[in-house]
Parts: structure tokens; sequence; C-alpha cells
């Protein structure tokens, strides 16, 4: 099969690899039809990992053969698959943390179970796996990209606002203007917020902001950023912060505006982060999040899948460029550069 291969710093190809099988009851092994790039993927693109390695967390695509003990899904069916891998039965994943499943993982992390490739294995298929409904041969190329998104930026997105504790009415701040703080943008919609703040420089997803449900938007970033929310919120501050950058400013920023008794719920993968204890403290300032339980958001708590397949929100808008794998070195150079907001990759057709 073909898979991406991280070669080294700024560095991908498509190269030939084994096509993965069963070796597990509870393993299933899906044709990858659509998968992407992430924005924490250029972490490792930009600062290194081990070379030689699969790569690739986001994935849609047909089921092509399962474990013996498999019940969630057959062959034929169409699925979405998130970015953790969980056993789906533990008390961390009935409490709806499958991300933080002890005994499951990451695609992406482990050789062998990169998405950005033809062929997936994915473990733990019963606690994973999120069955499509519907004739996945009917869905539009739209669908499909909405779909993907549901694999991880936006239930991520929705984690934001979710840990942030976003209620109806409220005044939200969205920093990250990447596919992730997007989907927080949506996600804070969807809650119910009233004004929502997002932290952009970028023109064109200042639009896509707007489109999303952002009522404002602020390009200042720092101690600048914290005097426009404030001036913006009669000096109180946001009701509920969603962090979905991870950086040190971005962290730092995001606790500043907070409300005192506010949550800043926190999805961005933390870099060289500290926090003022004692002053969050004082202020009963929260923090909470982490990665994103993705199927506990796609079929529990307001049933993401179910918006997406009614045409209610359309997420899929983050992907802004497409590519093949033969081109995955373009697709992650595009969106280092900032010329695209997410890259998907058309892998197979349904």
């Amino acid at each position: 099969m073909k898979a991406a291969i991280y070669k080294g710093i700024k560095q991908m190809a498509c190269e030939e690899r084994p096509a993965p099988a069963v070796v597990d009851a509870g393993d299933a092994i899906i044709r990858v039809v659509r998968a992407c790039v992430c924005g924490s993927d250029l972490w490792f693109f930009r600062d290194g990992r081990d070379a030689d390695t699969q790569t690739g967390h986001e994935a849609i695509g047909v089921v092509e053969s399962v474990g013996d003990d498999v019940t969630v899904a057959k062959p034929g069916d169409f699925v979405v698959v998130p970015f953790p891998f969980s056993c789906g039965v533990c008390p961390v994943c009935k409490a709806g943390f499958e991300s933080s499943c002890p005994h499951g993982g990451y695609f992406g992390s482990d050789e062998g179970m990169g998405c950005q490739a033809e062929t997936l294995r994915v473990p733990h298929a019963n606690g994973t796996l999120v069955v499509v409904p519907g004739d996945a041969k009917s869905f539009s190329d739209e669908l499909l990209a909405d779909l993907l998104a549901l694999s991880d930026v936006m239930p991520t997105g929705y984690h934001a606002a979710a840990s942030a504790e976003v209620k109806p009415g409220d005044t939200a701040v969205v920093f990250g203007d990447g596919a992730v703080g997007l989907c927080g943008v949506l996600s804070a919609k969807i809650r119910g917020a009233k004004r929502i703040i997002a932290m952009s420089r970028h023109a064109d997803r200042q639009a896509l902001a707007r489109e999303f449900g952002a009522t404002d938007i602020i390009a200042e970033r720092g101690d600048e950023a914290v005097a426009k929310v404030m001036e913006m919120t009669g000096g109180y501050g946001a009701d509920a912060v969603l962090e979905c950058v991870g950086s040190a400013q971005s962290n730092d920023t995001a606790m500043k505006v907070a409300r005192a008794g506010a949550t800043v719920g926190r999805v961005g993968l933390p870099h060289d982060v500290e926090a003022d204890i004692p002053g969050l403290f004082y202020r009963n300032v929260g923090l909470k999040g982490g990665p994103a339980p993705v199927r506990h958001y796609d079929t529990e708590v307001d049933h993401l899948l179910d918006l997406v397949m009614k045409g209610e929100i359309h997420p899929g808008r983050v992907f802004t460029a497409e590519f093949t794998l033969d081109q995955i070195q373009e697709a992650y150079a595009a969106m280092d550069e900032r010329r695209t907001i997410k890259s998907l990759l058309r892998v197979s057709e349904v």
C-alpha cells in the first residue's frame, strides 16, 4: 500500500509499505477513503521525530475485514476513525474520556498505524469506530469532508467548548484560527454562546470564523489582546475561554482574559506552557481539557454525527486544499506555510 512517511525535518514522502492485516480478534481493517494533515502534525514536521515512520491520525473509510470479536461494524460499513483508539469498556471510557483510555493509544504514534495511508488497522474496533448510516456511495465530497472533520478537529473544538463550559448567553473567546479553533467557534455557537470573539490575524480564517458564528475578531496578541478583551467585556473578562493552539503565549493570554469563576477549555497540544496557579486560585479560574474523546461527542453529547448527517453543520469547510498521497510533501508544506487552513488527502473513492 501507499503510505505517508516522515523522512526528516520538513521532509515527507509517499512510499510503499506492507498493508496491515488483522492480528487480534478486536481489530478492523479499513480502506481509507479520505485522510488529512493536522496542525499537530506540523510540530514533528518542523521539529523532528523518528525518521521513516508512518504518519497521520485522521481518517474515514470502508471496513474491509474484522476480527472474530468485532461487533460494532462489518465489512462494507462506512466509518469515521477517531484519532484515539480505546477499549470502550473500562471506567475511563464509560465516563466519556476514551482519549485517555489506559488500554488505548493514538493513531500516527506507532509504526504501521498511520492514517495517511491506503489501509489502516484499527485495534479495539468495538470501542473506537463510529459507523456512519446510509449509502456511502451517495455521499458528496462535501459530506465526506464534514465526516472527516469528525475524526478529530470538530470534536476537538467541541471538547474545548465543553471543557470551558460554554452555555447559552455566554461571551466566549476562542484562541486559534486553525481548523480546531474554527471548529471551536462553531462549537461555541452550537452550545448557545451569544458573543463569540475569535482571535485571528488572517483574513481567510476570519471570514470562515464569522461564517461559523464569530461575532467579533481580535487580531492583537499578548497584553494588547488582553486589553482588547477586557475593553469588550466591561473589564471582567470572558465567561468561557477556548484555547486551541497550545503555545505558551496562547495559554498565558487565555488564562488572563478569563472572567473570575470562568474555565479555560484547553485542547491545544501544550508546548512550554506555565500557569500562574496562585493567580488562578484567587480568581477561581479553572483549567480543563486535553485530548478529545471523539467517539463520545460524535455519538453521545450533542451527537455531532447527527448534526453533520442532517446538514446542520459543515465543519468540512476547514479543508481549503486537496491533495493525493503522492503529493504528501506539498500537503504538509501548504499548511506549514499557511497557504491552506487544513489539507485534505483524497486517498480512494467510496
